[in-house]
């Protein structure tokens, strides 16, 4: 009797064995089949879409090929087109070192990029102000804060932010440094 209940246990997991290898080779196919397909099916939809839409705009051409511009201010696309820029004095500041008490000079030669005259004519009277907006943030640099292509960066930011706090309201658009110098 034990020799049939012996039997009879390794009948069925055989059959278990049996039912299991169809589900096996079910998650298989499903699994390096049919999921790869439906991943690259989305994705070629997907490029699909992105090279066919995207509200791209049809340009009328004239008998040259070149394509015609829709009628505007002829003021307005020519300053557009045209940056105005306002060239600042140069600035001498002392600046602290990399080693302490260490005292060096910063001189540095820049330019404002300005939408439009009057911004410059608010410069010119304004320009004591801004002036010494720059000294006073300049002089607390450090060697340190202006290293780099990230310390410029944030140096053009703050001076941006400087001069258009300084001129409110009206408005600079960039800072061009010309020469940064440190001795």
């Amino acid at each position: 009797m034990a020799e049939e209940t012996e039997v009879e246990n390794d009948e069925d997991d055989e059959g278990v064995d049996g039912e299991e290898a169809p589900q096996k080779s079910k998650k298989k196919l499903l699994l390096f089949i049919v999921l790869p397909a439906v991943i690259v099916l989305l994705a070629a939809i997907a490029g699909g879409l992105m090279f066919m839409g995207g509200g791209k705009e049809e340009v009328a051409l004239d008998e040259n090929g070149n394509p015609i511009e829709a009628a505007t201010d002829e003021k307005e696309h020519a300053s557009a087109e045209v940056p105005i820029f306002y060239q600042m004095p140069d600035i001498l500041v002392n600046i602290a070192g990399e080693e302490d008490g260490e005292q060096l000079v910063l001189q540095i030669t820049m330019q404002l990029e300005v939408p439009d005259e009057d911004t410059i004519h608010q410069l010119d009277v304004l320009l004591p102000r801004v002036v010494d907006q720059y000294q006073a943030f300049l002089r607390e640099l450090r060697v340190e804060d202006i290293k780099g292509s990230a310390g410029n960066y944030r140096l053009r930011l703050e001076l941006l932010r400087r001069v258009n706090l300084a001129v409110a309201p009206a408005h600079v658009n960039d800072v061009l440094i010309e020469k940064l110098l440190v001795n």
